[in-house]
């Protein structure tokens, strides 16, 4: 499981039309990497939108982001089309990246346990160093708080 001050796990996603994309790619930057449960439900889209109306901001703010699910590129192009996102969205369909982030947990509905997504964020600074980590996250204002958190950083 990835805590502060870890460095960003050296892994391999599924890009915008199958090209790979890795943490490593945003060195010397500054690197937003969510995690969501599934393309177009409310709250992962509610997220989504979120990061996607402050994606001018985390850009002045030197910052990039990347959205990560199991979903495949295909459902991430509809997805992103959908409503017309302004934030890169990468796959992980083995789910080994969550794996290595420590966002593939049991979870609990109906008295029901199963293992899915944890919603989470991580904050990486220009060195590659995990600075902030949020788990369980609450859509309303996060994008806002990890915006703040990314100024704060140089």
């Amino acid at each position: 499981m990835v805590k502060e001050g870890d460095p960003v796990p050296d892994v391999r996603l599924e890009g915008a039309e199958g090209k790979p994309v890795s943490p490593a790619d945003f060195k010397g930057q500054k690197l937003v990497v969510y995690f969501y449960p599934k393309d177009d439900t409310s709250g992962c889209t509610s997220e989504a939108k979120a990061f996607t109306a402050l994606a001018d901001e985390f850009r002045n703010a030197g910052t990039w982001i990347l959205g990560v699910s199991k979903d495949n590129a295909k459902s991430h192009a509809k997805f992103t089309a959908k409503y017309d996102l302004k934030v890169p969205l990468a796959s992980d369909p083995d789910g080994s990246v969550c794996e290595a982030f420590g966002t593939w947990v049991e979870k609990s509905m109906y008295g029901r346990k199963y293992m899915g997504i944890e919603r989470a964020t991580f904050l990486v600074d220009r060195d590659g160093v995990v600075k902030r980590v949020w788990r369980k996250v609450k859509v309303a204002g996060h994008a806002e708080d990890v915006l703040a958190a990314a100024r704060e950083l140089p």
